[in-house]
């Protein structure tokens, strides 16, 4: 409208975006870095970090990988997260966000692929806690994993309790010697709630009795089939769960990409404000070319008496315009 002044607001980068972006990645990559800390101690301990061999001799599940992995990852994309909102990088931007993308969609695939090959997931659960009772003497941590599992879910190997029979320790074999022969330990006993002293020896020989009578003495039902049970169970809290991780991820992804926008745009603006400005001030006009041309730049151009415009005028840039010729009238 006449006598009013349209106003365009330029591109700029949004600070709330910027720096939420910043606060949650940098709590993200404190908490990678102290799960990896924690992770490189625990390995220190057992001194895997001076016999790299030694992470390979363990036949079960290292717990101390969860540590190691799941710190490293999240301190990789708290590093790019953060460094990228501060600095405004969109490289590290872009990492996080394909990082994170890729991330998504693996657990996505893991869930779908769960859900269609129900009895294959389940065999190989069944296989791989079988592969950690062989190994249940040979890692502490392994050993403690194992004895949590059993005390939460109330239940003894995989299947049951005879699982421990491919265990060196607890196997019913004539030619084993270990006190510890037929029996189970003892995160299989079921506990008696007035006992102040827990019993380490409780699932000694307990294998060498009837099946109707172990029950008294020590969970039967095996893990894989409780941890099912848990699961039916528990689906909504640990469908929440699943959900709100990948709500926060998809939030990240949305966040970094809006912010590398913001930062397109500021630079695509930039550099057209830059463009005019090398056009408008570095680039001859007119009137600029008459103010050189002699005392009469009032004159009319071809006016008698006028003189020429001064070489300068128009190879002052490198000789981009070319120099015109007046002729007298």
């Amino acid at each position: 409208m006449p006598g009013k002044h349209q106003h365009f607001q330029e591109p700029e980068v949004g600070c709330c975006g910027k720096y939420f972006l910043f606060g949650f990645n940098i709590v993200f990559w404190v908490l990678g870095a102290l799960f990896l800390a924690i992770g490189l101690w625990a390995w220190g301990e057992k001194g895997v970090l001076s016999n790299i061999s030694a992470l390979t001799d363990l036949g079960g599940l290292d717990p101390v990988w969860l540590f190691v992995v799941v710190g490293g990852v999240m301190s990789v994309l708290g590093f790019a997260g953060c460094i990228g909102a501060l600095r405004e990088n969109t490289f590290l931007l872009k990492f996080f966000s394909v990082f994170l993308g890729l991330i998504f969609f693996l657990e996505l695939a893991t869930g779908i692929l769960a859900f269609v090959f129900k009895d294959w997931i389940r065999d190989q659960l069944n296989l791989f806690i079988n592969n950690n009772v062989k190994a249940y003497r040979d890692d502490i941590d392994l050993q403690n994993l194992i004895d949590f599992a059993q005390e939460y879910w109330s239940c003894c190997g995989a299947r049951g309790p005879n699982d421990w029979n491919l265990n060196i320790y607890f196997n019913c074999t004539d030619l084993n010697p270990s006190r510890e022969r037929c029996g189970v330990p003892f995160s299989c006993c079921v506990r008696d709630p007035a006992e102040d002293v827990l019993n380490t020896q409780c699932g000694y020989d307990v294998r060498l009795k009837l099946e109707l009578e172990q029950q008294g003495f020590i969970h039967t039902k095996g893990c894989v089939g409780q941890f099912e049970k848990w699961l039916q169970d528990n689906l909504i809290v640990v469908a929440g769960v699943f959900v709100g991780i990948a709500l926060l991820q998809i939030f990240g992804i949305c966040l970094a990409q809006n912010l590398v926008s913001d930062i397109k745009a500021v630079k695509a603006n930039w550099s057209k404000w830059n463009d005019d400005f090398e056009n408008h001030w570095l680039t001859p006009t007119v009137s600029e070319v008459l103010s050189t041309a002699g005392p009469q730049q009032n004159s009319v151009i071809g006016a008698p008496g006028l003189a020429p415009p001064s070489r300068h005028a128009f190879f002052g840039l490198g000789g981009l315009y070319p120099e015109p010729t007046f002729k007298n009238w």
